[in-house]
This record gives C-alpha cells, sequence and structure tokens, in this order.
C-alpha cells in the first residue's frame, strides 16, 4: 500500500487529501484512563496512579490456576500448608511415622483397627498392635488368611469386638490375644440393626446376629469386582438402611425383600468408581476418579452436587491420581488420594468402629500420594507424600490413647497425625505440633484486564511469629511460566516491602499474569510456626502508547489543485468514517511515521454563500 509523505511547510495528509494548517500540529499523550472519583474515606484503590491486588485469606483452598476478575483472591493452585483459618498461613501439621512393624519383605498395611483404645495394623496378614509410649509394634499376634482389606469395631452380645475382612474369611477378636478365623469371604463389613454385615466380591451380603453365623441376604445385579464400598445411611424417608457403592453408582439394600435396588445416584463404569463411599453429615459421598458426588435423599428428590478435586482447575499433574477412600471427622471430610491413575489390585472396603470406613490396596504407581480435606468451603492439604509412586492403602480416624488422631498405612508404614474435634483459633493454642515446611502456591493473576500492560511496583507480606529459625521466603512468577524470582526472605514480624525488581533498580517488572509463592520453614522447635497474614502487590496500568493530534486547517485558498469546497468535503468524507483514516504530517515513505486516527470534535469557521473559505480546528486520536 502506498503511504502519503508530507515535504511541505505547515501541512499534513488525512485520508488521502493534502491540507494547509495555519498553525505547527500539536501533539498530546492520548493513552490514560480518567482519574479516580473518590467519595468519603479513601479505601486501597483510591490512589489515582497505583492499583492494588490484596490477598489475605486463603479458606476457598487449593485447585484454582487462573483466577479471573471475578473472583480467586481467596484460593491457591496449590498449598500443603494450613489455610483454614482467616488471614492466617501456617505450616501444616506434624505427621509422625511410627516405627517399623518388623515384617520382612515388601509389606502392604491392608487394614488398621481399634479395640479397646489401642490401634492395631494388619501388616500383610500379620495383624500387631502399637505401643504408644515405646513407639512400637509388637510381635504378631494372629495370621490372618490373607491380606486385609477392611477393619471394623463392633458390639455384639454385650462384647466388642474388632474384626479384619479378608477374601479368605473374616478373623475377630474380643480381647486383643485370641483370634478366630471365619472362612465367610469379606471384602467390606459394616454394622446396622444390631447386625454385623459382611459383602464379599461377587456381591452377596450376609449378615450375623451371633459371631461366626452367617445368614445370606441380597445378591448384588452387578457382574463380580463391581462393589467398592459398604456403608450405612438415611433414606428418603429418613430411615437407616444399608447402602452398596459399585463401579456404576450406588444401591439401597432392600432388607424386606432381600434385594439390591439402584437409587437415582446411577452413574456410567468407573474403574475407580464409589471407593471409600460413605455418609458424611447430612448426605452420601461418593467418589469417581478425583470427583466427589454429594448425594442426599429426598422425600420428593433427590439432590445431586459435585465437590470432588477435579473442580475449577483440579491439582498439579504430581499431586493427581484416585480417590481410594473417604474418612469422616468432625471439621473436614477427607479424601486419601492415591498418587496414580490405575487400576486398584483390590477393591474397596469400608467399616468403622461402631460406623464404617474404608480403604484400599493398589499397584505403584507415578505421582505423589496425598490426604485432602472439605469443609464445605473448598479442599486443604493435609498431607503430601514424600515418595513418588508409594500408595496410601488404608486411613482411619481413632480416639485410641485418649488422642483424636488420623491413622494411615503409607509404603508399609503407618503414621498418625493429631487432628482438632473443633475449630480453633492458631494464635491462641501453643501445643500444635508443626511440620517443617509448607509451600503456599497463588492462582495466576491477570487482574481482569487483559487489554492493558501491567506493571508490578512493590509487595508487601504482613507477618508475625517469624525470628532467624522461623521465616517465610517470597517469590514470584510472570506470564504463566513456571520459573519463580526470588523476593527476599521475613525473618522479622510486621509488614516487609519487596521494591520490583530490586531496591537498587525499582524499575517495576512488566506483566500479564503474576502469581506468588511463600515457602514456610520453622526451627527445631516444632510447635513454632511462622504466620503469613497477607501479601498485597501494588501494580499501575500501562496502556499501549497513543498520541492524539491538534490541527487548525486553513482553508482560505486553494491546495494543490483541491479549492476549499472539495477539501471541505473530503473533510466531512473523513470526519464521518466508519473506519480509521490515515494522517501523516512527515516525509517518510516506509509509514513509520503514518497514524490512523479517528477524527473527532471538529470546530471551525465558515464564510456564507459561495465562499467556502475558513478554518476547521480537528482533534485526531489514534486508536
Amino acid at each position: 500500500m502506498t503511504v502519503a509523505t508530507v515535504v511541505g511547510n505547515m501541512e499534513i495528509s488525512l485520508n488521502g487529501v493534502y491540507y494547509p494548517i495555519a498553525r505547527p500540529v500539536q501533539v498530546v499523550g492520548a493513552s490514560q484512563y480518567p482519574g479516580k472519583v473518590v467519595i468519603g474515606d479513601t479505601g486501597r484503590d483510591s490512589n489515582p496512579n497505583v492499583s492494588v491486588l490484596a490477598l489475605s485469606n486463603w479458606q476457598g483452598g487449593v485447585g484454582l490456576q487462573y483466577a479471573t476478575e471475578a473472583g480467586g483472591s481467596d484460593r491457591s493452585w496449590w498449598s500443603t500448608c494450613q489455610t483454614r483459618y482467616r488471614n492466617h498461613v501456617l505450616l501444616p501439621r506434624l505427621a509422625t511415622l511410627t516405627a517399623a512393624s518388623g515384617v520382612t519383605g515388601t509389606v502392604t498395611v491392608g487394614a488398621i483397627g481399634e479395640l479397646a483404645s489401642e490401634i492395631y495394623g494388619a501388616f500383610n496378614t500379620s495383624v500387631r498392635k502399637y505401643n504408644n509410649t515405646t513407639d512400637s509394634w509388637g510381635s504378631s499376634l494372629a495370621t490372618l488368611p490373607a491380606a486385609a482389606t477392611d477393619a471394623i469395631t463392633f458390639r455384639m452380645g454385650g462384647v466388642v469386638y474388632l474384626a479384619f475382612a479378608t477374601t479368605g474369611g473374616y478373623t475377630y477378636t474380643s480381647d486383643g490375644v485370641a483370634y478366630t478365623d471365619d472362612t465367610r469371604d469379606t471384602l467390606y463389613f459394616t454394622y446396622w440393626d444390631d447386625r454385623l454385615w459382611g459383602i464379599d466380591n461377587t456381591g452377596l451380603l450376609w449378615y450375623s446376629t451371633a459371631i461366626g453365623v452367617e445368614t445370606d441376604d441380597a445378591q448384588l445385579p452387578l457382574p463380580d469386582g463391581s462393589v467398592t464400598a459398604l456403608f450405612t445411611a438415611r433414606d428418603a424417608s429418613g430411615e437407616f438402611i444399608i447402602y452398596v457403592a459399585t463401579k456404576e453408582g450406588v444401591y439401597a439394600h432392600d432388607i424386606d425383600n432381600k434385594r439390591f435396588v439402584k437409587t437415582e445416584l446411577t452413574l456410567p463404569y468407573h474403574p475407580n468408581g464409589g471407593k471409600g463411599t460413605l455418609r458424611w453429615r447430612e448426605a452420601i459421598r461418593y467418589p469417581a476418579g478425583m470427583g466427589v458426588y454429594k448425594y442426599q435423599a429426598g422425600n420428593n428428590a433427590a439432590v445431586i452436587t459435585l465437590m470432588g478435586l477435579d473442580r475449577d482447575d483440579g491439582l498439579p499433574w504430581d499431586k493427581r491420581g484416585t480417590i481410594t477412600q473417604l474418612v469422616g471427622t468432625h471439621n473436614d471430610l477427607l479424601a486419601i488420594i492415591a498418587g496414580a491413575t490405575t487400576v486398584p489390585a483390590l477393591n474397596m472396603f469400608d467399616g468403622s468402629a461402631m460406623g464404617s470406613h474404608q480403604a484400599a490396596v493398589i499397584e505403584p504407581a507415578t505421582g505423589y500420594s496425598t490426604i485432602m480435606g472439605w469443609d464445605d468451603k473448598g479442599w486443604e492439604t493435609k498431607w503430601l507424600g514424600g515418595l513418588s509412586g508409594k500408595s496410601i492403602s488404608f486411613a482411619c480416624v481413632s480416639y485410641a490413647y485418649s488422642t483424636y488422631r488420623l491413622w494411615w498405612a503409607h509404603n508399609g508404614r503407618v503414621y498418625y497425625m493429631p487432628l482438632s474435634a473443633d475449630m480453633i483459633n492458631p494464635t491462641e493454642v501453643t501445643d500444635f505440633a508443626y511440620a517443617a515446611t509448607g509451600e503456599h502456591i497463588t492462582p495466576w493473576f491477570n487482574l481482569g484486564q487483559i487489554e492493558v500492560d501491567k506493571l508490578a511496583i512493590r509487595v508487601r507480606a504482613d507477618a508475625h511469629e517469624t525470628s532467624s529459625t522461623e521465616t517465610i521466603s517470597l517469590d514470584y512468577g510472570t506470564n504463566l511460566t513456571e520459573g519463580w524470582t526470588a523476593m527476599g526472605t521475613i525473618t522479622s514480624d510486621g509488614i516487609t516491602t519487596y521494591t520490583l525488581p530490586t531496591s537498587a533498580n525499582p524499575v517495576g517488572v512488566d506483566f500479564r499474569w503474576i502469581r506468588f509463592r511463600a515457602t514456610l520453614a520453622r526451627g527445631s522447635t516444632t510447635t513454632l510456626s511462622p504466620h503469613l497474614h497477607n501479601i498485597t502487590l501494588e501494580w499501575r496500568k500501562k496502556l499501549s502508547v497513543k498520541w492524539g493530534y491538534a490541527v487548525t486547517i486553513d482553508l482560505s485558498k486553494e491546495h494543490k489543485g483541491n479549492t476549499p469546497e472539495q477539501m471541505r468535503v473530503a473533510l466531512k468524507t473523513a470526519i464521518s468514517a466508519k473506519t480509521f483514516v490515515e494522517f501523516t504530517y512527515r516525509d517518510d515513505s516506509t509509514g513509520a511515521h503514518t497514524s490512523y486516527v479517528d477524527v473527532e470534535q471538529p470546530q471551525g469557521v465558515e464564510n456564507t454563500g459561495h465562499d467556502f473559505r475558513g478554518m476547521e480546528s480537528l482533534v485526531l486520536v489514534e486508536k
């Protein structure tokens, strides 16, 4: 395309027509927003030159990678820290690894049970009791007929029993010393209507009113290997009944007709569907992969909602896997996640102390196993395994040894972690035991304006309980890249300010997207943790450079073959153009000094009659 050039003095070219001008072109910057209007007291965004992103509450949980203009400041992409407390990010709870069991070879803990306020574990086929005082597992108390798939504590005939389920039968004890084997194959247990109930791999349900004597009941109308959990929950009338979770949804037990009936939660086949299904609070929670269905039966209609870890953006790739168990606590529904997507070697199972808990043994795979907690607001990471490809095989909640704890098995060893029975203020508790480190990563923020360039100026962080050993390191990342830029380490309480990129070079950091990472660490004292209260970013909107040109066109005489009348007609064409028009006042055939403008604010002086002479003032604005 041929570009117009201007070689004469006091001349411009507009929309391909040359015009004489009465005075030099006036050039002004046109790329700016109007000033902010502040009514009443000032707020964090009242500064006319700086905008603010304030992050102070992360109770919305993990799983949001990209925050939008509509929200996301209460979420994190990934965090191993405690985020349940408003305006607090803390180190995670300390998990304790118990002593090795003493069982040789490759060990899998199939189930963990409780009897008389003591913990028992099934290591392969060896049952052993934990000594909470000496941190040791004693000698083998019993040899199971096969690897355990479930454990339950129940009362029958006035006697409290602990039973381990296996595919070769189930084994029970009332004192932890003498054990009896029953040959009835059992994958999962539950206790209901003063009866012990069990189900096997074929889906055949049985019950027992006297220990060691079983009666067949209902047969699940699905192929072998379909059952993934056995539990109790309310039906539409509000009565408790038995349910079976399967790879195709949930079936209800019809005790009067000794049959299973499909519920509204009927789903397409999923190889991991229903593993660890249970009732928590008011509804059934059914996992499938990383998803969780909340199912609540009602008189008129069932209500099904989604609340899983696959919502929004999911989890980082190396934290994804399969939910193999759900465990209920006072404050959280815990999801036990195997860092894998492989099909389990054994099915899930269900049981509990006077109730139900579930677990499974799955084949090794890649990824890190995790324990996540849901509190009806969001998901929080409770524990992250340190070994890739090692799955959690069982988890349960117990008040054994007069301490409320979560117990779980990972890589052949048993861990425990203290739990809270209520919500607490972490600043008022001095006996919390914290892990050594924790990582907290915010979502990516585009601050709702992709159309403008943005300049990060300063980052302020408010923290307390920090010291030379209890520290918080802060980093930032930009523009969707994986790398991080360190800002510094906080070792003293109060507000710490970081000028970007450095205090020695305070020119700011250009960004389209930005995120932050906080790494918390403590010293040797386990009851100390740094507290991060907020992160505040001060940034400025940087509009693309646009120019405005004020010109006064002299229409007093003919110019380059055009009469004043012809030039006026050409000006009206330029003013009414539906597209931008070409404008230049320089001699440059490359187009480097050519602008494409809107013609605005026409204002002029015209003679009357047949005299078209006069002056015309225009503002030409780049778009």
